[in-house]
């Protein structure tokens, strides 16, 4: 075995508030910055895919990572935010991003 572990069983469920790492690494990052040290309710869990930050520069995307999609209120994000105080943005979310608040 290449060390890679297989996940199987996901952190985070449906209805978990989660927080985003507030982290800049280089390379290729798949979390938007503007969702970063921010904190959004798991909507369900997609399960494992291959890392696409690995993926990115050539190399297997092993082990696999959980995608969630992680809901955020528009507020919560942008402070100037004019629209209604319900509107909300939808990110697919990688678990090695989160955790739990």
């Amino acid at each position: 075995m290449s060390g890679a572990a297989t996940l199987t069983e996901p952190r985070f469920a449906a209805g978990d508030i989660v927080l985003v790492r507030d982290d800049y690494p280089p390379g290729h990052i798949r979390t938007p910055v503007y969702v970063r040290g921010k904190r959004g309710v798991v909507t369900r869990c997609f399960g494992a895919f291959k890392n696409p930050e690995l993926l990115a520069i050539g190399k297997d995307g092993l082990p696999k990572k959980i995608l969630y999609e992680v809901l955020f209120k528009q507020t919560d994000l942008w402070p100037d935010y004019a629209g209604p105080a319900t509107d909300s943005l939808l990110i697919d979310i990688y678990e090695h991003w989160l955790t739990k608040a």
